[in-house]
């Protein structure tokens, strides 16, 4: 009988200590707290915050072009008598030893002062395409000093014009011509003066044309 109340007490309290240990355990995970992930999503808020550009961010402006150091937006008036600025004829004038002598008259149109200062430049040109025929006047004398013309005003320069009868026909190839071709001293731009000639197309030991410098007055 003694054994049989030993073992129930033994019984007893094993199944005592078993039911402290569960009840134990229940109160630890109900004051344990949750673990956090270090992963977290941010709000809606904070990401709409974050996902905006700062002020700071915004490109800033293309500058605008400037001009080139040194550009001239207009070409400056030299004080040159151009093409377009005068008029242009020939004036008879007299003939010794196989050559006639005429002055090339430039008379100032521009309505407004310019200068001329040296040797115009002076060729035979004939055809509808004003070709050139044979050589260009050759320059005789010295280059004078500057001519200014006010409107309306004229200069001159005195030009030889050489009988090319006198040259070897073979040589010369003696060829109407309709005019002379003028430039101006340092112009690009040439006139046109009509007046019928005879030149040589080829080759000849002598200058068909000379031409001195501009001086002032007709």
């Amino acid at each position: 009988m003694t054994m049989v109340r030993s073992k129930m007490i033994s019984i007893g309290g094993l199944i005592a200590g078993t039911a402290g240990l569960l009840l134990l355990t229940a109160c630890g995970s109900e004051t344990a707290p949750a673990a956090q992930s270090s992963s977290t999503t941010p709000s809606s808020s904070a990401a709409e915050t974050s996902a905006a550009p700062s002020a700071s961010s915004s490109p800033a402006p293309a500058p605008a072009p400037q001009p080139a150091q040194g550009s001239d937006p207009a070409p400056k008036n030299d004080g040159l008598c151009k093409a377009g600025d005068v008029k242009l004829s020939v004036a008879n004038g007299d003939a010794a030893a196989g050559t006639v002598y005429r002055k090339l008259v430039i008379t100032n149109s521009s309505g407004h002062a310019c200068t001329i200062q040296g040797f115009p430049g002076v060729s035979y040109v004939t055809g509808a395409d004003g070709h050139q025929v044979g050589e260009a006047a050759f320059r005789d004398g010295v280059k004078g000093g500057p001519v200014k013309l006010n409107n309306g005003e004229s200069a001159s320069a005195d030009m030889g014009f050489v009988n090319v009868r006198n040259y070897d026909e073979a040589a010369c190839k003696p060829t109407e011509t309709r005019g002379l071709r003028v430039y101006l001293p340092q112009e690009t731009a040439s006139n046109f003066v009509a007046v019928q000639g005879l030149g040589c197309a080829g080759k000849i030991p002598g200058n068909q044309l000379t031409v001195k410098t501009v001086l002032k007055g007709a």
